[in-house]
């Protein structure tokens, strides 16, 4: 790898990255989306603005810096085509892949071949971080028969709305799927099942890659912030697909589930 391009989007992905960059010394760069990246996970790192329709602008500030690779780390919100306000660049590849008829999945796997078609290479959060879910339980905490039917439920929905490039995760309750996640994201999901769960045993968070997904851009990612918020939902535990799920803070993840009585488990899909 010579100069790595961390496109740094909402999150602590990319302070994580960034972090994992100067441990293992590799030359980078920070490409801050307007509206998207935190001030604060970006730090003193060397970096510039950008809004997310002024592709051209993006360009040449890659090429100025000498940039060879690329990761994309954080969410992004998908603008309205007309808040996007894309510059000639942006609107050129709008409308030969169509962005209103495209998923999310789908648009990235779009932008990842226009990126690659400029020469750049573009690699994956989890290539740099080494965090991916491993396979049974984080913590103290296991999942109860109950609890793992509920995964069980979560998985098969969560694949179905996947596959129609829709979301990755879904929230089920005692055998009733209390919300699946769709532009809002996970936080939002979670914070909206919060006012739907039922008397009883809680729910579980289930996440899994959409089938066929482009690894590169936009895994399921848990951290510390899904299990508080999962534990407000009134949540017994939280369930990722193991080798395809990033854990941001391992063992803050683990410290706050074990306080909070929730399990945080990898799955390997059927």
């Amino acid at each position: 790898m010579h100069k790595l391009c961390i496109v740094a989007g909402s999150g602590k992905l990319p302070r994580r990255i960034i972090e994992a960059c100067r441990n293992a010394r590799i030359d980078f760069f920070v490409l801050a989306l307007e509206g998207n990246a935190d001030p604060q996970m970006i730090g003193d790192a060397p970096h510039a603005w950008c809004r997310l329709g002024a592709g051209g602008i993006a360009l040449g500030l890659l090429r100025d810096r000498q940039v060879t690779d690329l990761v994309l780390a954080g969410g992004i919100k998908r603008p309205s085509l007309a808040a996007l306000r894309p510059d000639w660049r942006a609107a050129k590849f709008l409308a030969r892949v169509g962005y209103r008829a495209l998923g999310d999945d789908g648009l990235m796997s779009a932008v990842i071949k226009e990126i690659e078609s400029e020469g750049f290479r573009v690699v994956g959060a989890h290539q740099l971080l080494e965090a991916l879910m491993p396979e049974g339980a984080l913590g103290a905490v296991l999942p109860d028969p109950d609890a793992e039917a509920d995964i069980a439920k979560g998985v098969r929905i969560a694949r179905e709305i996947g596959a129609l490039d829709v979301g990755q995760a879904v929230v089920v309750q005692q055998g009733l799927v209390l919300g699946v996640e769709a532009i809002e994201g996970t936080d939002e999901l979670l914070r909206r099942c919060a006012d739907l769960r039922r008397e009883g045993p809680g729910g579980v968070l289930v996440k899994v890659e959409k089938p066929g997904q482009e690894r590169r851009a936009d895994l399921p990612t848990i951290g510390p912030d899904t299990v508080t918020l999962a534990a407000e939902a009134g949540l017994r535990g939280i369930a990722g697909e193991a080798g395809a799920t990033i854990v941001i803070d391992r063992a803050e993840v683990i410290r706050a589930a074990d306080q909070a009585g929730l399990f945080v488990v990898g799955i390997r899909m059927p």
